[in-house]
């Protein structure tokens, strides 16, 4: 079962791509809320280096709250990490599968909210892959 949907970037700059993903996710109507760096967190706590990566808090509100009036667990599955990193020359941004929620709590009342999620997560990935 694939968990993610991702897009490749062409963008080299991560910085710019970051930004791109951030007015993507803006423009279906999330919001980011919380942002990890990865790569400097893992230098500072442990000396490790690794690649540019990133996790990015999206929340869309109105579907956040129809799924914890489903089912007030479903935070542990909301897909509101979006994941941006360095692949090589490129950049992946990587989202949780809406549908993980429906598949993991079998609760079919999810349904209609991880397809709306679905909807806007991938106008905001095919937004981005068209860059």
């Amino acid at each position: 079962m694939s968990y993610d949907r991702t897009v490749r970037l062409a963008v080299t700059d991560f910085d710019a791509a970051t930004a791109a993903v951030r007015q993507a996710l803006a423009d279906q109507g999330f919001g980011s809320l919380t942002e990890i760096d990865v790569q400097a967190t893992l230098k500072a706590k442990l000396g490790h280096d690794m690649e540019d990566y990133l996790i990015l808090g999206a929340c869309n509100p109105p579907l956040a709250h129809q799924a914890l009036e489903a089912d007030r667990s479903i935070g542990l599955l909301l897909p509101c990490n979006v994941v941006v990193r360095r692949d090589g020359d490129h950049t992946l941004v990587q989202a949780l599968d809406p549908d993980t929620m429906v598949t993991l709590t079998g609760l079919d009342v999810l349904k209609p909210v991880a397809d709306e999620a679905t909807v806007r997560l991938d106008a905001a990935l095919s937004a981005l892959a068209a860059t």
